[in-house]
């Protein structure tokens, strides 16, 4: 199916003049969302950007297919205008965002509150307290009523060292009928601060928008400003920046796996993925210096490169972790009484999924087969990717399942990469940036998809630029899948989804 007439299609390395974009009235902008959703599509990214005449809003949509096309639109709004949320759940969130951002009212928006608890931008109208942001988690909370119904309240300090978030249930005895989910603790106030840029400590701030995505999230914004350059990186570099996403998603796919089987008690599991994530992690570091790939991709390459000698270093290293890893995850897989925790716990269904727009691998366990890397492939993974592992049953054992065999189908694409380096250079020069121009950038990091949108000014320099973590779309997920749970699972599900908390604050 195409998308609607009104959109402005485009690739994801084909750049958009803004003079290009249609200003749509509210009305048809509202009416092609809710059109290209009902089709299947989905919203990718949903931001605004404010202007003498209003606040514009630009909606970027994609479909899981193998076209490789993206649809985009624009309005503009007053201060009020009709939420789409009770028709589209996947806005909620984005709805929300701009309520909080700009100081505008979606309308009808069902559960209108702060998602990151920060003043309006610009000085705009503060939706929460007229005196100011409001202190953050300091909002009202659902509450179920009834007989023996209770709440229980976690964080948002936890104990360990996992990131502030705090989590209410509404509880019937050990039943959770409802879970909310408040975040906003760690916001950073990143997308202000990337306004004017790009600059030298730009590539910094993207590597750190989730620390354990440094690849991932360096690798959006380096094909985005290509984008915007007009340039490609040379094969070898989309090569050596392939290898260094599939080393991040083996250490982080390892140590989920080890950190579920921990948290039912399965300990040979749980100690041995403990120590080969850390051994997939030192290939990182032999890479480029940095266990968490920082430093490796830049706009226009890579940094770094690979000898005869490291290349053959890294292959033998491999032929011993590979069996290493196989033995500890098969093991966990294949032991009754963890395959009792993992199976129909934490199930969500296909049809929720799919309404709350969840991405990656939660999205890929629930039956839709969502990977960037077969959807909107570069010119590396066009050529180099199978067919998306997807899952049916949407429960704990579906995500497990999938990350197990997600490592190995990674294992086989390193070996792969290692053996076929293309000689030739790192990088490709980079121009200045098109002024008054729209690009996005796209990478399936090991969560899932990310999305980087920037808007250039007269100058080429960012006037707007907005980052969409799949953790954003994910956490109502997480929220959906507790509902008929016990209570007591609850870590054990929060960790089959491994969400990121500072990708989702900014």
């Amino acid at each position: 199916m195409s998308f609607p007439a009104t959109a402005c299609c485009f690739t994801p390395n084909q750049r958009v003049a803004l003079a290009d974009l249609p200003l749509l009235n509210y009305a048809d902008f509202a009416a092609a969302l809710l059109q290209t959703v009902a089709e299947g599509g989905r919203i990718a990214s949903y931001f605004g950007r404010p202007t003498a005449a209003g606040l514009e809003i630009f909606a970027l949509a994609l479909r899981d297919d193998r076209r490789g096309r993206l649809a985009l639109w624009r309005t503009r709004v007053g201060a009020e205008f009709d939420a789409l949320t009770p028709v589209c759940p996947q806005l909620h969130l984005f709805e929300r965002e701009l309520a909080e951002q700009y100081g505008v009212r979606p309308v009808g928006h069902p559960w209108l509150k702060p998602v990151r608890f920060h003043r309006p931008w610009g000085g705009a109208v503060d939706l929460w307290d007229r005196k100011g942001a409001c202190s953050c988690g300091q909002m009202d909370f659902y509450q179920v009523e009834g007989e023996e119904v209770h709440e229980v309240a976690v964080g948002p300090v936890h104990a360990g060292i996992i990131e502030p978030g705090h989590f209410r249930f509404q509880c019937h005895g050990e039943e959770v009928l409802h879970l909310e989910i408040s975040l906003g603790y760690q916001h950073r106030g990143l997308e202000p601060d990337l306004i004017g840029g790009p600059q030298g400590r730009t590539p910094y701030q993207l590597e750190a928008v989730a620390g354990d995505s440094s690849i991932a999230q360096a690798t959006a914004y380096a094909e985005l400003v290509e984008t915007l350059a007009g340039i490609s990186a040379p094969p070898r570099a989309l090569q050596l920046r392939a290898l260094g996403l599939e080393y991040e998603r083996l250490a982080n796919h390892v140590g989920d796996v080890g950190a579920l089987a921990g948290d039912v008690g399965f300990l040979p599991t749980s100690s041995f993925c403990g120590r080969l994530r850390g051994d997939y992690l030192n290939l990182s570091a032999e890479l480029c210096g940095s266990r968490f790939g920082r430093g490796l991709v830049r706009p226009g390459g890579v940094v770094f490169d690979l000898d005869d000698a490291l290349i053959k270093r890294m292959c033998e290293r491999l032929a011993i972790l590979e069996p290493e890893t196989r033995g500890a995850i098969d093991l966990c897989f294949d032991t009754p009484s963890v395959l009792a925790r993992f199976e129909g716990i934490g199930c969500l269904r296909t049809e929720d999924a799919e309404a709350l727009g969840l991405v990656g691998l939660p999205a890929r366990a629930c039956g839709l087969a969502r990977d960037l890397r077969q959807n909107y492939p570069n010119s590396f993974w066009a050529e180099n990717f199978g067919d998306c592992l997807t899952e049916d049953s949407g429960d704990i054992f579906a995500r497990g399942n999938l990350r197990r065999r997600e490592i190995y189908a990674a294992l086989a694409q390193v070996n792969q990469i290692l053996r076929r380096l293309t000689a030739g250079p790192l990088t490709q020069p980079v121009a200045a940036l098109a002024p008054n121009s729209l690009a996005v950038g796209l990478c399936e990091g090991w969560r899932g998809e990310l999305v980087h949108v920037a808007l250039t000014d007269d100058a080429g320099c960012f006037e707007r630029y907005k980052i969409v973590d799949p953790s954003f779309h994910n956490w109502s997920g997480l929220a959906q899948a507790l509902r008929g749970q016990q209570i007591s699972d609850f870590p054990l599900c929060n960790k089959s989804f491994n969400l990121s908390y500072c990708g989702f604050d900014l």
